[in-house]
């Protein structure tokens, strides 16, 4: 890994879109001093090229197939504690931001901000640093209240979190456990607890809810 000065930075984007891939790599080697090593469209993908290449960024797409961004985020750090990873997503700051900066992200992007800001995330993190937009930072200070007042998908562990948008999604009890790495009765924990903890009684009301706040790709 290199120090915080680098004479070129050196960048892998992992999203499960090609044309996404291409676009934001146009991009990025379009930009002097950067520049891209590697594409992957899912987290084996991604451990192959970090295995085989030096990478200074990680840009990592929230949605993505199998493990999903913030299970790839607590994996990567846990691997590699030093790779800095920037988050992109479709979803605003609301939806995942604070959970990706929890899990270890320095920067999280929506994919609507303007080229200018994602080179300078990158060069900003690159250095070491956290990028924080202006929208990300409202988002933060949004988050800093009581528990009282978060909304009920807001105080789920990360792991119950994903097992709601995945239950919310149709996967069965079996495809979720093997997506998970998990036994279908662990399954079975997590989705008693998160009933739970929101107060819901059935799948169908699980999924409402889920539509109703953008919760899903």
């Amino acid at each position: 890994m290199n120090t915080n000065v680098v004479s070129s930075i050196r960048v892998v984007i992992a999203d499960d879109h090609r044309i996404v891939r291409r676009g934001l790599a146009h991009i990025l080697s379009a930009s002097p001093g950067i520049t891209v090593v590697g594409e992957a469209s899912d987290y084996a993908g991604i451990t192959q090229i970090l295995r085989e290449q030096p990478c200074d960024v990680l840009l990592l797409d929230i949605s993505m197939p199998g493990k999903d961004g913030i299970e790839i985020l607590h994996l990567l750090k846990k691997r590699e504690p030093m790779l800095r990873i920037m988050v992109l997503s479709s979803h605003g700051p609301e939806k995942f931001a604070v959970r990706a900066l929890k899990a270890g992200a320095a920067c999280y992007l929506t994919k609507d901000e303007a080229p200018d800001e994602l080179i300078e995330a990158v060069r900003v993190v690159a250095r070491g640093k956290k990028y924080i937009t202006e929208g990300m930072a409202e988002s933060l200070a949004n988050h800093v209240v009581d528990e009282d007042d978060l909304m009920p998908h807001q105080t789920l562990s990360d792991r119950e979190f994903q097992t709601v948008r995945m239950i919310a999604s149709g996967q069965t009890r079996t495809e979720i456990a093997q997506t998970l790495s998990i036994s279908p009765k662990t399954v079975s924990v997590y989705r008693s607890r998160v009933f739970e903890k929101m107060g819901i009684r059935t799948n169908a009301q699980l999924t409402q809810y889920v539509i109703k706040h953008g919760l899903l790709d």
